[in-house]
């Protein structure tokens, strides 16, 4: 199977009483593989993973494979900074048929890199799945450092790192240490061309929700070596890999998504929706790409 470049980490509906649209969710999965994206990643972040309970995120990751499965592999976003509640959860995903498992840094409690290895050590090994890894220090506070991640290669069901540290040296640290078969991924829309500079597939994006197929066309340039095309798209798609960051992601792209006729409800608290001026930088964003 051909290594995918254009990963989207799926934001998660809700209906107006904000429970859980799977309905919605399998066709935002259908909506996202038609418009470029090669996997999808279910319960990330963007999914709003931390206000999800267990059997909600093992019911969404059923629903997206069952809809879209036999033309994307479908990660399974089951990491939490709880290594006893993910192993469960992981097993639980494995038992779906999910094609792999990412595990976000264990968040506030503030592990070691010893206590980070112990924790991705155990989980790996009582999984048969592929793990991705991902690290982002700015919602972890724990950053994975290079010579961690090293160790946790020779794991051998231990294949990619979704890598949003923003720290470029970081990063061309890692692919020097880390064997081929292991791959990296851009954890920022915005960084997904520099960082394949330096040796990533692709992304796992935000913004491929509302412009995939240009993401999909940078990604694939870039690899057939058409240089000036991916940058020039890159350059293009600039503004909006930033402007969905206007305020915490996902708010800005669902709105965007909401804005755009793809409804997917709003947001469980703590977060809430965006202020009047937040969401007229994003509508006037849509209209600069003629998106709305």
């Amino acid at each position: 199977m051909s290594i995918p470049g254009l990963l989207t980490a799926m934001v998660t509906p809700y209906q107006e009483d904000l429970s859980v649209d799977y309905l919605r969710a399998a066709q935002l999965a259908e909506y996202l593989c038609d418009h470029g994206s090669e996997a999808l990643v279910v319960c990330g972040t963007t999914g709003e993973s931390p206000v999800l309970k267990p059997e909600e995120k093992l019911k969404l990751f059923s629903v997206v494979k069952e809809r879209v499965g036999g033309r994307v592999p479908v990660w399974a976003g089951t990491g939490s900074n709880d290594t006893r509640a993910t192993v469960e959860l992981s097993q639980e995903a494995d038992k779906l048929g999910v094609d792999g498992i990412m595990l976000v840094t264990p968040y506030y409690n503030k592990p070691t890199q010893e206590g980070l290895y112990r924790h991705f050590k155990t989980i790996a090994e009582r999984v048969q799945l592929p793990v991705m890894l991902y690290n982002v220090p700015g919602r972890t506070s724990s950053n994975l450092l290079p010579e961690t991640i090293a160790r946790l290669a020779e794991i051998s069901n231990i294949k990619a790192v979704k890598e949003a540290s923003g720290n470029m040296d970081q990063v061309s640290l890692l692919k020097s240490l880390l064997p081929d078969e292991v791959v990296i991924y851009s954890g920022d829309d915005s960084l997904t061309l520099p960082l394949m500079a330096i040796g990533a597939q692709g992304v796992v994006s935000i913004a491929s929700h509302i412009v995939g197929p240009e993401i999909r066309t940078m990604v694939d340039a870039f690899k057939r070596g058409e240089l000036e095309t991916a940058r020039r798209i890159h350059l293009d798609l600039f503004p909006i890999f930033k402007g969905l960051f206007v305020c915490t992601n996902p708010i800005p792209v669902k709105e965007a998504l909401n804005m755009m006729g793809e409804g997917v409800g709003g947001f469980r608290p703590p977060l809430c929706e965006a202020s009047e001026s937040e969401r007229e930088f994003i509508r006037n964003l849509l209209n600069r790409y003629q998106l709305i």
